[in-house]
């Protein structure tokens, strides 16, 4: 806007009709004219929320919001409003938005009684000076539109019907009959209203007294009508919008015209515009939340990417992948923490038909026990666990892809029978909400426990363990398959050097014999550890392997004794190793106080002491 450009608000103050600016977001009215505040009742210093005025057609006036977001401009006479203190009235509302003022509309609001009452005086006034001979036009109306003018209505696209003071049709075009299906035999003499304006399209009962048809002969008004039914011949509806005039004859009220249009097509595709645009809202949150789950993934720094081994146990894994992923069947994968249980779900999806879905992952130890449902079926704002935003849960984002629950076996009791509901039904419903949305996807869960021993522990609802259960693959520990070390470390030191910017390290027979003569308690993980360890230590040409400093076990004693570094050696290594047995739970049944037999505070205490972080254990 110029500098001496008028401002919008006097813009507004010149209009003939009354104008008024509304703030969208915030539902207030910002400005308006003398004409609107005489229409509304506005006083000088008041800011109203305009939604005041609507009523009971506040969801029609939101409707015609987005219409106007939609299109940049729009009008309707489906809203009425309700001055401050009157009854409400009927209006023809126009709305635009305000250049340069986001979220700013500008409405006028036309009173369409008052704008009936002067059309009404305009075709007086026409009447009038037509002189005598119009009179006498208007009063041989009928007559003269059945002897002279039944072509022309023949010929109009538009339905074209009259009725008498009696509400017996009068005559019929050919347009309005090919609409309805009903002949003019059919309707000629009768009550039309009874015939194709009976009932509302909810199936309430359309009385005659309230019928603006009649309304237009018995109260000598001008109707007209944006969405109503008609009912055809065979019982189905049309939506149409009509004018009903009233006609004279001989200065005396004699019935009344109507003229009507079929709007069902465009009604139709305004419906499927309507349900395409939220479509398309819902589509883009949820490929926005897929976007930041995949973004969170890809940040995330996996070990390797790939199976690496030669081993008979490796070997087997690969062939029972190779044989479940291009099914859907439920695959239940089980091994010690570090196994690559992880590995091989993301192995199954990849070669699996919904590879380009997305591989939802969720560790059931990562949230606290009464987070886990929200997690899972997502929520609404205002849901019961106090939120503050809609979100969607781990199944919704699954949905036509792959969802991997690591450590199922650690879910809370109360929610596998949820969880199970909700996967045999194939739907799922946030929290706070009813609606149900559909769910299509593939199952994989993973346990540390093997498979008759989680069943035995009774961590998990026989039910869901059987669902779990369809094809178990077991990935054995490192320990029991020492010919896959020298290939995982090799695989495992070149990463880390890459990473690191570190020469690569000759890989000796003595670092692979001291490898393998290693137990390996935290498997490929803690194998992952002290390679990356290896790559910074080796100074040299040859590898360095430090096996005792790793946090794998305490170097062994020389003498029968141990001295207080020992010891404390000895209690930091313990304390890693409790909490590498439980994927670094804390608190909790299985958690690693419980294993120690200390509060979980202690424990706490006890890491933050030893300087203990996840990476120790993870």
């Amino acid at each position: 806007m110029t500098a001496d450009a008028p401002a919008p608000d006097s813009l507004i103050a010149a209009l003939p009709e009354a104008a008024l600016m509304l703030d969208t977001a915030a539902d207030r009215i910002i400005g308006w004219n003398d004409h609107a505040a005489r229409l509304l009742g506005l006083g000088p210093q008041e800011r109203p929320a305009f939604s005041a005025f609507v009523g009971a057609d506040l969801p029609r006036f939101v409707v015609f919001v987005e219409e106007v977001d939609h299109r940049g401009e729009g009008w309707t006479r489906e809203i009425s409003v309700t001055p401050q203190g009157q009854p409400a009235r009927r209006c023809e509302m126009r709305g635009r938005h305000l250049p340069g003022r986001p979220g700013i509309l500008l409405l006028m609001l036309i009173d369409l009684e008052a704008f009936e009452a002067r059309t009404q005086i305009a075709e007086a006034a026409e009447l009038q000076r037509a002189g005598v001979h119009e009179w006498k036009r208007a009063e041989g109306f009928f007559s003269e539109l059945e002897r002279q003018n039944q072509l022309i209505l023949n010929a109009a696209g538009e339905g074209i019907y009259g009725v008498n003071a009696e509400g017996k049709t009068t005559f019929v075009n050919r347009a309005a009959q090919e609409m309805l299906g009903w002949t003019s035999e059919d309707l000629l003499g009768s009550d039309i209203h009874s015939k194709i304006h009976h009932h509302h399209l909810n199936g309430e009962a359309y009385s005659a007294q309230h019928c603006p048809i009649y309304r237009s002969f018995r109260f000598e008004q001008v109707n007209r009508i944006g969405d109503e039914v008609f009912w055809r011949k065979d019982g189905r509806p049309i939506r149409v919008e009509y004018v009903s005039t009233p006609i004279y004859d001989q200065r005396v009220l004699a019935g009344a015209v109507v003229i009507f249009r079929d709007i069902t097509e465009r009604h139709e595709n305004e419906r499927k515009l309507r349900e395409a645009l939220g479509e398309v809202a819902a589509l883009r949150d949820r490929l926005e939340q897929e976007n930041a789950y995949l973004q969170e993934a890809i940040t995330s720094e996996r070990a390797h990417h790939a199976i690496i081994g030669r081993s008979a146990g490796i070997r087997q894994v690969v062939a029972r992948i190779d044989l479940v992923a291009r099914t859907d069947a439920t695959v239940l994968i089980t091994g010690e923490a570090g196994t690559g249980k992880g590995l091989v779900a993301t192995e199954i999806h990849k070669a699996s038909a919904r590879s380009r879905r997305p591989l939802i992952q969720f560790k059931c130890t990562s949230v606290a026990p009464e987070e886990v449902e929200a997690e899972l079926f997502g929520q609404v704002r205002g849901a019961p666990n106090g939120a503050t935003r809609d979100k969607p849960g781990k199944l919704e984002l699954a949905h036509g892809g792959t969802l991997f629950l690591d450590d199922a076996g650690e879910l809370p009791l109360d929610i596998q029978g949820k969880l199970l509901h909700a996967l045999q039904s194939g739907a799922v419903t946030r929290l706070g909400d009813t609606r149900e949305k559909p769910l299509e996807l593939r199952v994989i869960a993973a346990t540390s426990l093997p498979g008759e021993e989680l069943r035995r522990s009774g961590k998990l609802r026989e039910d869901l363990y059987m669902f779990f259960n369809v094809f178990p693959i077991a990935c054995l520990p490192l320990r029991e398959r020492p010919e896959d070390i020298p290939l995982l470390a090799t695989h495992l030191l070149e990463i880390a050097c890459r990473r690191l910017n570190r020469a690569m390290p000759v890989v000796t027979e003595r670092a692979i014999q001291q490898l393998q003569a290693y137990d390996w308690p935290g498997n490929v993980r803690e194998l992952h550890n002290v390679m990356e360890r290896a790559a910074i230590v080796s100074k040299d040409a040859k590898l360095v392997i430090e096996l005792a400093q790793s946090g794998a076990g305490p170097r062994a004693p020389v003498a029968g004794y141990r001295s207080e570094a020992q010891m404390q050696e000895l209690l930091r290594a313990n304390l890693i190793a409790a909490l590498r047995e439980t994927g670094g739970r804390i608190s909790g049944a299985s958690g690693a106080a419980a294993l120690l037999g200390v509060k979980p505070t202690t424990l706490y205490s006890r890491m933050k002491a030893y300087g203990i972080a996840a990476s120790d254990w993870a």
